[in-house]
């Protein structure tokens, strides 16, 4: 059975969505099966990867709502071992649509029934906030990776996705532990960037990955040309730290 990863944290732009595309893409070269679901309505998991969210006509909107359609009837091929389960713009409407229906926070876990064994690893991109869609996002994993951004309020609200993972643990999805967290966007030239590197250190009680993501023109390029920083710029700092991580996450 594949690892199912959550990559999530309540904070918009701490480096979910690149987290997410270049992890996936750097694990696809290592000859990993991945399967990424973008779960986002802004899509930007989707774009990363070359696809058009505004000309599918299809995406993960359907295979939460309508029980004819199945995963593997809406997964698009970015490579031959990297796949993507992508969003439309109608995901935005998901989140209202699913208040009525039964077992509305397993959705997304019961639909990946038929696909967790042809994937060695599924990374789940979620909405930057705590709602329906990210529950079905944790409801579905096995696994959590926290982005962590360094600077000064990256501990902000991390105590209430803790506690929200504990909610989720405690009473939907027993088996959901912490991966552990990741740094992003860290300036090593930046006295704050460090003090809240070490800060980090002190307080997050769970794994802190050793591969920190440094701040990088190429990684915030990269997705207006529909790439990877692995296919953009293999050579940059930040497409080596992403095949570092993916090394950690593949032995973790």
């Amino acid at each position: 059975m594949g690892r199912v990863i959550a990559i999530v944290n309540q904070k918009g732009g701490v480096g979910k969505t690149t987290t997410t595309v270049n992890l996936a893409a750097y694990l696809a070269e290592a000859g990993k099966r991945v399967l990424v679901i973008d779960i986002d309505p802004q899509g930007n998991a989707s774009s990363g990867f070359g696809f058009d969210t505004k000309i599918l006509n299809q995406g993960l909107y359907e295979v939460l709502l309508e029980p004819q359609t199945t995963v593997q009837q809406v997964v698009k091929a970015h490579s031959d071992n990297l796949h993507l389960l992508p969003s439309t713009s109608d995901l935005a409407g998901a989140a209202i649509d699913l208040v009525g229906q039964h077992n509305r926070e397993f959705r997304l876990r019961e639909n990946l029934r038929e696909v967790v064994d042809l994937y060695d690893f599924i990374l789940i991109d979620n909405p930057p906030s705590l709602g329906l869609l990210t529950i079905n996002g944790l409801v579905a994993a096995n696994e959590i990776l926290i982005p962590v951004q360094c600077e000064y309020y990256a501990l902000e609200g991390l105590g209430q996705l803790l506690s929200t993972i504990d909610l989720i643990r405690d009473n939907l999805q027993p088996e959901l532990k912490v991966l552990g967290a990741v740094l992003t966007m860290h300036d090593s030239r930046n006295k704050l960037s460090q003090a809240v590197f070490e800060e980090i250190y002190r307080h997050f009680p769970h794994k802190i990955f050793r591969s920190v993501i440094p701040r990088n023109v190429k990684l915030a390029e990269a997705p207006s040309f529909g790439k990877t920083i692995k296919d953009y710029d293999h050579g940059s700092p930040g497409a080596r730290a992403y095949r570092r991580l993916s090394q950690e996450i593949i032995i973790s």
